[in-house]
């Protein structure tokens, strides 16, 4: 089949297709036709591949995949900074809980507005989400344009959302049915975790998600309570639970894994699971640090995550890298682990291989999505530049992203973002702070 004739030209100082130094492409380009990259290569020879075709270059800019964000509840940066320093279940049953409780849709899709507005801003281009009142988030997705994985968070207790959870399965089928066809929005099915879902719920919901075709997405292992939890209750470890119960696959995405033994890493290879790894959160709320250098050891895919801004309190995923390659060195005593280039694989091709989208995002490849975003070199903190997997994950800051693409579609454009009016966003969230005050007295 021929290929496409593309629409445009994005052209850098460089070009990095994925996560290596070695495919830094100087003076390069890519070449876009509607949502799809048709090539990549420099620019002279694009220009000389496609002559005529609309260039726009940046010419101090790097481009690169979109990040991923595997791991969020977008929806809480309405929480931001409301609750800090605490115990990670004194901060859910003391502070979260009571004021979810009394929580509005219309809430939901505002602060889900501005955590994308901030990881638009910071470079994210997908994002995999599990909370409440799930509709308004998928819409809020859909409305920016960003990328997103979206799952209503199930418990065998009644939920603000929905009720009952009787409700709740409807009320997820409905979403699944509303998105099936969405070129953006993928629904998941996403039991919050194995201490607030028995084993009836667990396997109920796996079986939904296969049949489905969904990921199933699930908090494991986040802390030693839960480890502690599960033991008194099942006798075995929270992942081997999951396992007793056949609900480990490849279509399983297991978000903290912070308290695991060897076997247990040995089961989420033996099943092909993903890992998505959240330490700015787990720090924070001194959950542990989850043994990702031994997991990477095991061939277990990593990617990363910055859980909800009331627990982290950003979503900039830059940070998020820089946290991660540093903790991991320490961890280990090892200034070799974890380096850049495995870090920067973590949160671009191992977030795509989580959500089963290794095809389409996470590098720059001919046939791939145009999910691309172009930081600004011409900085004092990013010259010298020697290494660009090592800038990206020491130096780079979510606020040298300049442009941000998902489908081809622009989605910011010299800082200024174009799906979302965020001067309207921000005085609407003021206000709901107020609101917030008030629920939580």
């Amino acid at each position: 089949m021929t290929a496409p004739q593309p629409d445009t030209l994005y052209a850098g100082k460089y070009v990095l297709p994925t996560n290596r130094q070695q495919d830094v492409i100087d003076n390069g380009a890519i070449a876009v036709a509607q949502d799809t990259i048709v090539a990549v290569d420099t620019l002279d020879a694009l220009t000389s591949r496609y002559p005529g075709t609309t260039v726009i270059r940046e010419k101090h800019g790097l481009i690169m995949p979109g990040l991923v964000n595997s791991h969020t509840h977008a929806a809480m940066s309405c929480f931001r900074g409301l609750a800090d320093d605490l115990p990670l279940m004194t901060w859910l049953e003391q502070h979260i809980f009571p004021i979810e409780a009394r929580l509005t849709a219309d809430m939901v899709y505002q602060s889900t507005l501005l955590s994308i507005a901030e990881m638009i801003r910071s470079g994210t281009t997908s994002f995999c989400d599990m909370y409440l009142f799930s509709k308004a988030v998928a819409r809020a997705a859909g409305d920016c344009g960003i990328r997103g994985w979206i799952g209503e968070v199930l418990y065998d207790f009644p939920s603000p959302c929905y009720g009952e959870l009787e409700e709740g399965i409807a009320y997820l089928n409905e979403l699944i049915d509303e998105y099936t066809t969405h070129p953006l929005v993928n629904i998941t099915v996403d039991p919050h975790s194995i201490y607030t879902c028995s084993p009836d719920l667990l396997t109920r919901l796996e079986s939904l998600a296969a049949e489905k075709e969904t990921l199933f997405v699930i908090h494991l292992s986040e802390n030693q309570a839960e480890l502690d939890t599960c033991r008194q209750r099942y006798n075995c470890t929270p992942v081997e639970h999951l396992h007793n119960l056949g609900l480990l696959s490849s279509n399983t995405l297991a978000s903290h894994c912070v308290t695991l033994s060897k076997s247990d890493m040995e089961l989420l290879k033996k099943h092909r699971v993903s890992v998505a790894h959240c330490i700015e959160s787990n720090m924070k709320l001194a959950s542990g640090i989850a043994p990702v250098v031994a997991m990477l050891e095991h061939n277990i895919n990593i990617c990363l995550g910055t859980d909800g801004s009331a627990s982290n309190n950003d979503v900039d995923m830059f940070s998020e890298m820089n946290s991660v390659a540093k903790m991991h060195k320490v961890q280990c005593m090892d200034p070799t682990v974890m380096s850049a280039e495995q870090t920067l694989k973590a949160a671009t091709q191992g977030g795509a291989r989580a959500l089963g989208a290794e095809r389409q995002i996470g590098a720059l490849m001919p046939g791939m999505q145009a999910d691309f975003i172009v930081l600004d070199l011409d900085q004092p903190h990013m010259v010298p530049l020697f290494n660009i997997p090592s800038h990206l994950t020491y130096v780079a800051r979510g606020s040298d992203v300049l442009h941000s693409f998902v489908a081809g579609r622009q989605l910011m454009k010299n800082r200024q973002l174009l799906t979302i009016d965020e001067d309207r966003l921000l005085t609407t969230m003021r206000s709901m702070s107020e609101e917030i005050l008030q629920l939580r007295n």
